[in-house]
């Protein structure tokens, strides 16, 4: 039987808000108040691995594969930079929606239903994102490996996701659903939450190696969020493939 690294019950979580994408104070507003830094630390790491110089679209020519795309909240601010995206997701409702918004923004985005182990690309890619979405796959190992296929050597693939440590239960589970209600009650499962030391492991196993590991802390007082060197709850790593 073929590996799978759908989690049906985490693809039916998203699709039932997948209305609510592109809607800044609805429940993707986390999100929305996230991207800047996610799109700010993604447009650097690119520009300074790969050496690119151009003023007005900084991110020319460079393939990118967004995977777990959702509604397209990356793949847009990507494609306006000059990247040629294409993104993927498990769930059909997500890609109408994001497909929709990119003919509405009058962009050239790729969008297909599917996961990695199911993606067959003659391209393999300069970039592969897995932002926020490991915490919310079937098997880790197997989805990174699936992903690692299609990157191609020397490329960069960034993974963003949360800590399992005490405090990120306490803040990204009791804080951020229970208390300040910033996201759906059960939106994430502290079980499914990846220690770095782990991700590090598993991507060695498929050839891509760490090149940095940053923290990533929301500001209460400046209401955003910044890079930092805290990664006990969301953190972000950027590793090149040998």
């Amino acid at each position: 039987m073929k590996n799978n690294t759908i989690n049906k019950k985490e693809i039916e979580k998203f699709t039932k808000i997948a209305e609510e994408w592109w809607d800044p104070q609805g429940k993707f507003k986390p999100l929305h108040r996230f991207n800047p830094i996610r799109i700010s630390y993604i447009k650097k790491n690119i520009i300074n691995t790969f050496k690119l110089n151009q003023k007005i679209k900084p991110l020319k020519k460079v393939k990118i594969l967004d995977i777990g795309c959702g509604g397209g909240l990356l793949s847009e601010p990507l494609s306006r930079l000059g990247a040629e995206v294409v993104g993927i997701d498990a769930s059909d409702r997500n890609i109408k929606i994001a497909k929709s918004h990119a003919i509405k923004s009058n962009l050239d985005i790729k969008y297909l239903c599917s996961s990695p182990e199911n993606f067959n690309s003659k391209t393999k890619f300069d970039v592969v994102l897995n932002m926020e979405i490991v915490e919310h796959v079937q098997d880790v190992d197997f989805f990174l490996k699936s992903c690692a296929k299609l990157l191609k050597k020397k490329g960069i693939m960034f993974v963003a996701t949360l800590n399992k440590t005490l405090k990120s239960y306490l803040f990204a589970i009791v804080g951020a659903e229970y208390v300040l209600r910033w996201l759906p009650i059960g939106t994430h499962e502290w079980d499914k939450f990846v220690k770095p030391n782990d991700l590090v492991d598993i991507l060695k196993k498929y050839d891509l190696k760490l090149d940095s590991l940053d923290g990533m802390k929301f500001n209460p007082i400046k209401n955003e969020w910044n890079i930092s060197s805290d990664r006990s709850v969301n953190y972000i790593g950027k590793f090149i493939k040998i």
